[in-house]
């Protein structure tokens, strides 16, 4: 579980293929790996992965296919800069939300600008994830706890506020660049056992016909003020 603060920004140091799969050698900057073991979680843009080795200056953690699918692992190269965060302890002040490191699908940014002296975003999420988006609810973008500023459609807007821009990656981005996106746990939850009671099946692979807005009405989320 982490809390999407990032703590230190990495580098991918090596890349190899390894039976199928993918094995990544990350080299971690600042990130205090005093406390970390073999078996623990770290997340890298928002995915967590698995320290399977600890070298020194960094880990070895091996990717899976199904997370090979769901991410840009698959392009990442030697060199490139990456977020990262340690799993959250009891005593983590917990300063962005809920991230369980699940990557949901790839969002893609389509528009920056800057204003004053923070930069704003334009971000594409999926049909299958856009639904779970909210104006001033939370997303994860690699790895980073952030606001919905507004919604509309599959475009969600952010605002970067320099201090985020400093301590992440996200100040070297460009339009077309891919972003991986975790949604809202709660959001998740709370349409699968809503649809679960009406006899639907719904999750985040798939397109599904979403919440009804009579079973909305009788569970009380519309009309509140």
């Amino acid at each position: 579980m982490f809390t999407g603060i990032i703590e230190a920004v990495g580098v991918i140091a090596a890349s190899e293929e390894l039976q199928g799969d993918l094995r990544l050698y990350v080299r971690t900057g600042d990130l205090d790996l005093s406390d970390v073991k073999l078996g623990d979680s770290i997340a890298v843009n928002g995915v967590c992965l698995t320290a399977v080795a600890l070298p020194g200056d960094g880990f070895w953690a091996d990717v899976s296919r199904e997370t090979l699918v769901h991410t840009r692992f698959p392009d990442l190269s030697p060199g490139e800069r990456v977020n990262l965060e340690k799993a959250m302890q009891p005593t983590t002040r917990f300063g962005g939300h809920i991230v369980t490191g699940h990557v949901d699908g790839l969002g893609e940014v389509i528009a920056i600008e800057e204003d004053a002296r923070s930069i704003r975003f334009k971000i594409r999420a999926p049909e299958t994830i856009a639904r779970y988006i909210a104006a001033k609810g939370s997303i994860t973008v690699d790895g980073v706890s952030l606001t919905a500023n507004a919604v509309e459609g599959h475009v969600f807007d952010l605002n970067i506020v320099p201090h985020t821009a400093q301590e992440t990656i996200i100040a070297s981005y460009q339009s077309g660049r891919k972003v991986h996106l975790e949604v809202d746990i709660i959001a998740r939850y709370m349409e699968r056992l809503i649809n679960y009671s009406e006899g639907a099946d719904t999750n985040l692979t798939e397109p599904a016909g979403g919440v009804s807005m009579a079973t909305l009405a009788a569970a009380g989320f519309l009309n509140r003020r």
